[in-house]
């Protein structure tokens, strides 16, 4: 059935691909977009389908619109994107919940929200189940993501259990692939960008530190999933349970570019996780989803991507990136 879908975030990274998925579809989508951290050009190839409509709005502010779905993918999710304006990205999690989940109210339509393995803060438990609380230091300088994504969730349960609001909440786990904003400072956008470019690989600690890596198409097909799943509100992780350390990932991304720069370490960043892997088992029961890209065949996909763009089109969001 074709639905009316509303995307926010839907000109970043994800969100794009996201919309692109939908609009191919069939559906009628609007994306939504402030255009912070995202790109105009990851949703240009939209423009001429009648089905796609492109509307620039901060969720921070009320809309009215009629629609069916809401995917609510709008807030920045880099470490240097967020803790730029660290309250902006508190009211864009919390009043772009409460917008949203207003919106939702009003139409009787389904609403998902774009959660983070960041509500587990730096975790004390191994891999990290959705029954675990998290351990977030709320005064510290990831607080803003991670408190606001905390809120969020606290929004959308409320909702659901006060108003009978239909909900969905994800908690997404390191994502990468093609559109990923070549200077959003998160590991694999930097690597890859340094890498090509021959600049000393940048290492915070030691390079011990683990992550889990997905590939925006795995993502894509589960946050779809999600949204279409009756009678399951989550939340549930959605990421791939493949653990590499920082260095590893590295290494790969040197070996598949060919290139001979030289790994640097610099300190480690306050209150950064020194694990983080998800546990999919609910994912797997509820949805019958895990992942399938390597993460060898998605860094080449994504590093193929890298050498068709030109980095004079992407600003750097914040004044100190380099």
């Amino acid at each position: 059935m074709i639905q009316r879908i509303l995307v926010t975030g839907g000109a970043g990274f994800l969100g794009s691909h996201l919309c692109e998925r939908l609009v191919n579809d069939g559906h009628d989508v609007i994306c939504l977009d402030n255009f912070f951290t995202s790109q105009k050009s990851n949703v240009a190839h939209l423009l001429g389908r009648p089905n796609f409509e492109l509307i620039r709005h901060d969720i921070t502010l009320p809309i009215f619109l009629e629609v069916d779905q809401i995917y609510n993918m709008a807030c920045p999710a880099a470490p240097g994107h967020y803790q730029y304006n660290p309250i902006k990205t508190m009211k864009t999690s919390v009043l772009g919940a409460i917008n949203m989940l207003g919106v939702a109210k009003r139409c009787g339509a389904r609403i998902l929200q774009a959660s983070t393995s960041e509500v587990y803060g730096d975790p004390e438990v191994h891999p990290q189940t959705e029954s675990y609380r998290g351990s977030v230091n709320p005064i510290g300088i990831r607080a803003c993501y991670d408190e606001g994504k905390r809120a969020a969730e606290t929004l959308f349960m409320d909702y659901h259990r006060s108003n009978n609001v239909d909900v969905r909440i994800v908690r997404i786990f390191n994502t990468y692939g093609p559109r990923m904003h070549p200077y959003d400072g998160r590991v694999v956008s930097n690597f890859i960008r340094q890498a090509l470019s021959g600049e000393d690989i940048t290492i915070f600690g030691e390079g011990s530190q683990t992550r889990s890596f997905c590939y925006r198409d795995d993502l894509v097909d589960v946050i779809i999933a999600m949204m279409n799943k009756d009678n399951f509100t989550g939340p549930v992780n959605i990421g791939n349970p493949d653990e590499f350390t920082i260095r590893e990932l590295a290494e790969n991304v040197m070996s598949l570019v060919g290139s001979k720069s030289k790994l640097v370490t610099r300190p480690l960043p306050s209150d950064d996780p020194t694990r983080r892997r998800p546990d999919i088992g609910l994912a797997k029961e509820q949805l019958g989803w895990e992942p399938k890209v390597p993460l060898a065949e998605g860094l080449k996909h994504t590093i193929d991507w890298f050498k068709t763009i030109d980095l004079s089109d992407y600003r750097p969001p914040t004044p100190n990136f380099s």
